[in-house]
């Protein structure tokens, strides 16, 4: 059962992780990655890509079907942390316009 939680988690983490470089990436931005803060869009789909890749391969290790509820719950808090640490993360040093 462990497997589950763990690998739901880890799941809902990279997912929501996936998002904001698979978005910068595909409209043609520049967005920090772990390769540098001023990665360029093709590094930012590869890198949103790995992070998609590896939530469905976290997801079906979870085999979440006979506990989809718990999976899903667990699945959804994971991306509400990830999503949390990315606002914190990314809005450091931004200079906002009045």
């Amino acid at each position: 059962m462990w497997e589950l939680y763990v690998f739901s988690f880890l799941a809902g983490l990279f997912a929501a992780n996936a998002l904001p470089h698979l978005v910068k990436g595909g409209t043609g931005q520049r967005f920090q990655t772990p390769f540098g803060k001023n990665s360029s869009a093709i590094v930012n789909v590869l890198w949103g890509w790995a992070n998609a890749l590896l939530a469905v391969i976290f997801l079906h290790f979870s085999h979440p079907w006979p506990h989809a509820y718990r999976a899903s719950v667990t699945f959804v808090l994971a991306a509400l942390v990830m999503l949390v640490v990315n606002a914190l993360i990314f809005s450091r040093g931004v200079k906002h316009s009045k």
